[in-house]
């Protein structure tokens, strides 16, 4: 995608899930993957359908209008800091905003969940918990947190 190719948009949606417009059709829910994260992190992106298929390719992030490139740079930044959620210690309360305690992989940690639409179901067992700093939890498998964690997370889902 280049900044000449004006049948191409880039946007996020109100739930904040980036749309990519182009070639006469609609895809809602991209995501920006990096094919040389380390060694070019801003040659050779392409942005993925939900299903995993490739809408398009980006040569050169810096090719991007400054709009499309802010929102691809957010979105590569929120996926490449994603703390798994292990275990739900607490909630401050059953309605949002609520601060729920959390054990991730990267230790405990309190956020606040500002509503039910932040938290997202992925695919099959995988959801994505937004909090109101916009930093992305990541549960792989909900039926593989303990009881108590599920019981707490069912009151939102």
């Amino acid at each position: 995608m280049s900044p000449t190719q004006m049948n191409h948009q880039l946007s996020r949606d109100p739930l904040g899930r980036l749309v990519y417009t182009g070639n006469g059709e609609t895809h809602v829910g991209v995501v920006p993957v990096r094919a040389f994260p380390i060694g070019q992190p801003d040659r050779g992106i392409s942005l993925v359908s939900p299903d995993g298929h490739e809408l398009v390719w980006i040569d050169q992030l810096t090719d991007l209008p400054e709009n499309h490139r802010q929102l691809v740079e957010e979105e590569l930044a929120g996926r490449e800091f994603m703390p798994e959620i292990r275990r739900l210690k607490g909630v401050s309360a059953f309605v949002t905003p609520s601060t729920w305690t959390v054990e991730t992989d990267r230790g405990t940690v309190d956020f606040i969940l500002k509503g039910e639409e932040d938290i997202r179901r992925i695919s099959g067992p995988v959801l994505l918990v937004s909090d109101s700093n916009g930093i992305h939890y990541l549960i792989r498998d909900v039926q593989k947190l303990d009881r108590q964690s599920r019981k707490l997370l069912d009151r939102f889902l």
